[in-house]
C-alpha cells in the first residue's frame, strides 16, 4: 500500500530510465525554434469546406513531424474569416510576431529580436504551375512583408508512393507488385494528369518514371489544361500496347475542378484514381520545404523504396 510520500517499504520504486549514451542514443526530439517565421500554406483553387479539411489535415501531418510549428492556411481565392486570403495571412503572421517580441520584452525575457522572413510559404500543388506561382508572388507583394517563397511538392519519391496508393485503393494496381496475386482490373498503362501546361507535363514526367518502376508499367504525363493533351497522351500509351489504361490525377485536390478529371476520364473512357489529398507524404513535403527553407535539417523525408 502507498503512503501520501511514496510506495510501501518493499514495493519496487520506479526510477527513471538512465539516457542511452553512444551510436544507439535516441536523438533528441525536434521542436520549432522559438520565434521561427511561421509556416503559410498556399491553398490555391475555389475555397471550400473539403478544401479546408484537406488544408487542415496537411498542416496537422506536418505539426505532427515538427511539434510547437506555427501553421496558418490562406487561400488565393479567399476573402473572409472563414477562408482568409494568403495576403491578409501573411501580414497577421508579420504582425504577430512583432506583438511576441514585444510582450517578452516587456515581462523582462531575453529573446532575440526578430529577423529574417516572418513566413515561409508553401505551395500546396504537386508540380509547377506558372499562373497560380504568379498569384502567389503577386499576393507576398501585396502583405508588404518579408517572406520567403519555396518550391512546389514535386517531383519527388514520396509522390510517386502516394500515386501508387491512390492507383491500388481504386483497384487500378497491385498494392504490392512483389506479391504473386492479380487484379483484375489492374491497368497496363498510365496517364498522369496534371495541371500547369508544358512545364508541368516535364516535371511531371519525372515522378512518372518512378512511378512506372513500382508498377513495371507505361506511364506517360499529360495537361489537363492542354486541350487534347490526355487523349493524345491515351492513344501514345494504347498505340504502344496498353489495352487498359487508368488516370492517375498529379494533382493535390483543390487546383482544379474536379469536373475536368471526370471529363478527361470520359474522354479516354478509362477509370480514374482520387486526387493525393492529405496523403501523409503530402504533409511532410510540406514541412521539409519549410525546414530546408530555415535550415532545419531534420524535417527531411527520405525518398520511400518502390514495392
Amino acid at each position: 500500500m502507498s503512503t501520501p510520500t511514496g510506495p510501501a517499504s518493499g514495493l519496487p520504486v520506479r526510477m527513471p530510465r538512465p539516457r542511452q549514451s553512444g551510436r544507439h542514443r535516441r536523438p533528441e526530439p525536434v521542436v520549432a525554434p522559438e520565434g521561427a517565421a511561421a509556416l503559410v500554406l498556399a491553398v490555391p483553387g475555389v475555397p471550400s469546406q473539403a478544401t479546408r479539411g484537406l488544408a487542415e489535415e496537411v498542416i496537422s501531418i506536418a505539426r505532427s513531424e515538427l511539434p510547437g510549428l506555427n501553421a496558418r492556411i490562406g487561400y488565393l481565392d479567399g476573402d473572409d474569416a472563414d477562408f482568409p486570403a494568403l495576403a491578409s495571412v501573411l501580414a497577421q503572421c508579420a504582425t504577430e510576431r512583432v506583438a511576441a517580441y514585444e510582450l517578452a520584452t516587456a515581462v523582462g525575457r531575453e529573446v532575440p529580436a526578430p529577423e529574417g522572413p516572418s513566413a515561409v510559404v508553401v505551395p500546396l500543388l504537386a508540380g509547377p504551375d506558372s499562373a497560380t506561382i504568379r498569384r502567389i508572388r503577386q499576393a507576398v507583394m501585396d502583405s508588404g512583408t518579408q517572406v520567403e517563397l519555396t518550391d512546389v511538392l514535386g517531383p519527388h519519391p514520396l509522390l510517386a508512393e502516394a500515386l501508387h496508393v491512390r492507383l491500388s485503393e481504386a483497384g487500378l494496381a497491385r498494392a504490392d507488385r512483389a506479391r504473386l496475386f492479380t487484379v483484375a482490373t489492374a491497368a497496363d498503362g498510365i496517364v498522369l494528369a496534371t495541371v500547369g501546361g508544358e512545364e508541368a507535363v516535364r516535371a511531371a514526367g519525372i515522378t512518372g518514371m518512378l512511378l512506372a518502376a513500382r508498377l513495371a508499367v507505361p506511364v506517360m504525363a499529360a495537361a489537363l489544361d492542354i486541350d487534347g493533351s490526355v487523349s493524345s497522351v491515351a492513344a501514345q500509351l494504347t498505340g504502344s500496347g496498353s489495352a487498359q489504361l487508368a488516370l492517375a490525377p498529379y494533382l493535390v485536390g483543390p487546383e482544379i475542378d474536379a469536373s475536368l478529371l471526370e471529363g478527361a476520364a470520359k474522354e479516354v473512357g478509362c477509370a480514374t484514381a482520387e486526387p493525393l489529398g492529405a496523403y501523409p507524404a503530402i504533409g511532410k513535403l510540406v514541412l521539409s520545404l519549410y525546414a530546408t527553407t530555415l535550415g532545419i535539417t531534420p524535417a527531411t523525408p527520405q525518398g520511400a523504396q518502390a514495392h
